[in-house]
């Protein structure tokens, strides 16, 4: 499509935005209605540990909104010489998950608490007993519940409990609505897509809960399916977006979902059978379920498609982040050498370089620990590197180490799916930027979890995209399955890459991971090392 014909159809009101908040960055896409992306915006963000709390502040997330989206102006106004006054279609997505309580003024009564905390352990546990439904500790009840344990203040004055993705809308609409994927890492969610009813009155007959004013039910957001109509931009909503007043109201919203619904837009993963893998601070696998496990598991989470089909989640709270410290001290180093290279070209070399690494890391083990790990039950992160005298200490197996880590817990959770439930699927699609670099951390994802994966073309287009293609089947009307949108209409010319585990790469992450899980003792224990020390 030429610059001319996307010029019109910006200037005609025909351009969807989808807008994701990110671990690390807050992105917007603009895409035609042929799904091509033709600009973007971004805004850079970090959570910040505040009185033993993992957040980000309020007026953070709203200058991110506004940031990100002046970016995705700005590179529309260089790139083809028009401005955005009216969007067709609008989604919102954001980290699953999290603690957002508001009172009846609107007021947001404590700070947002992220998927990252994990605190909830005491809530949860009563929770899954009660429910016999897994509650993970970053659900939003089990932050809910853990403030009514530990008698917090401001539980009584709770008129709405919503998720990043969910408060973001509320903002741009007006509306209390939520997509049921994301809705799905508040509370479990029944056949029909909606908050369980039995679930519902099993909470308010708690006695702690009793003592408040308000019902679960009536704080909780509305939810809505894939296709559904979540709302439209207000005046207030508009003007919020693009302070300069150029941005008209009245776009339709998409119900706002959480980045794994959207991960499964972007790898085309909704059908029964189909999984996928997102990578980055954190990172999840998911698989659609043909049919329900055979038991409950504290490791696995019941979450939704963003139509409604249970999905088996692992989710796990660290990925990327101690790769990205390692890669920093490298560029340090190459700045004092005088060298000056790229993000991209120091992930590159760094890991290509892992191609010359024994099997096994040479008998290095590694925790990327920033934070909790509740899949190896570690309360607390501790970023650690082992070795033994005799261990082949090289960069190639410092690297392949590093990678080995950051896909190690998910083997351990993924091994409960595959081993104890027999679940198998059709195709695993990963996604993530750990995937920038070609076949390598494919390769080594692939070996670690002993399991085809594949990667399809459109792999970096990620989160955003994904609901930006949400918000354009709003405006299909929805005649056909979401999953048939996606076959016949968005990956009609995708590319797909599948390499499977190598016989000597398997074996060495096998040992790798029994090193990595008989060293556990020792991650939980460097927790003696405070911060404040």
């Amino acid at each position: 499509m030429n610059i001319a014909k996307i010029a019109q159809l910006i200037e005609s009101g025909q351009t969807t935005l989808g807008v994701e908040f990110g671990s690390t960055q807050i992105k917007a896409v603009l895409i035609t209605p042929d799904f091509q992306p033709i600009a973007s915006g971004s805004f850079l963000w970090e959570n910040s540990l505040q009185d033993g709390i993992w957040t980000y502040s309020q007026t953070e997330i709203l200058t991110g909104l506004k940031q990100s989206y002046a970016q995705l102006v700005a590179n529309v106004s260089s790139k083809y010489h028009v401005p955005i006054k009216k969007l067709a279609s609008i989604g919102i997505s954001a980290m699953m998950h999290g603690y957002l309580p508001f009172d009846q003024a609107g007021k947001l009564l404590v700070p947002f608490r992220t998927w990252r905390n994990t605190i909830t352990s005491d809530a949860a546990t009563e929770l899954t007993d009660l429910f016999d439904f897994n509650i993970p500790l970053r659900w939003s009840i089990a932050h809910l519940y853990h403030a009514i344990l530990h008698d917090e203040e401001h539980v009584k004055q709770i008129a709405y409990l919503t998720t990043l993705a969910g408060y973001v809308h509320w903002q741009l609409s007006g509306e209390k609505n939520i997509g049921v994927g994301d809705a799905s890492g508040m509370f479990p969610i029944d056949a029909a897509g909606q908050f369980d009813q039995s679930c519902l009155k099993k909470f308010n007959t708690l006695k702690k809960v009793q003592k408040y004013p308000w019902k679960i039910e009536e704080i909780l957001p509305h939810v809505l399916k894939a296709g559904e109509i979540a709302g439209h931009l207000s005046d207030e909503g508009a003007h919020l977006l693009d302070p300069t007043g150029t941005l008209q109201p009245g776009s339709v919203m998409a119900p706002p979902e959480g980045d794994a619904g959207t991960g499964m837009i972007s790898t085309n993963s909704v059908r029964l059978r189909t999984g996928n893998i997102s990578v980055g601070t954190s990172e999840f696998s998911m698989v659609v379920l043909e049919k329900p496990l055979k038991k409950v598991h504290r490791d696995i989470d019941i979450v939704t498609t963003p139509t409604g089909a249970p999905v088996a989640m692992v989710h796990i709270n660290n990925c990327s982040s101690d790769i990205n410290a390692w890669a920093q001290v490298f560029s340090e180093f190459a700045a004092r050498l005088g060298k000056n290279i790229t993000a991209d070209q120091l992930y590159s070399k760094l890991f290509l370089d892992t191609t010359k690494a024994d099997a096994d890391a040479g008998g290095l083990v590694n925790y990327s620990y920033l934070s909790g790990e509740p899949i190896t039950q570690t309360q607390e992160g501790r970023p650690l590197l082992l070795r033994t005298p005799s261990s082949n200490f090289t960069l190639a197996n410092l690297m392949l180490a590093q990678l080995y880590s950051a896909f190690a817990a998910l083997r351990i959770g993924m091994d409960i799916l595959t081993k104890e439930e027999g679940i198998t699927t059709d195709v695993m699609i990963a996604q993530g930027g750990l995937f920038k670099t070609p076949v390598v951390g494919q390769q080594v994802l692939s070996n670690m979890l002993n399991l085809p994966i594949s990667i399809m073309t459109n792999a970096s287009a990620g989160g955003p995209w994904g609901m930006a293609v949400l918000a354009q089947y709003v405006l299909s009307g929805a005649q056909e399955s979401l999953a048939d949108y996606l076959d016949t209409k968005v990956f009609v010319k995708s590319e797909i890459m599948t390499l499977s585990p190598e016989t000597e790469g398997a074996e060495g992450a096998e040992k790798y991971l029994a090193r990595f899980r008989k060293a556990l003792s020792l991650e939980n224990q460097a927790t003696v090392l405070k911060d404040e020390e």
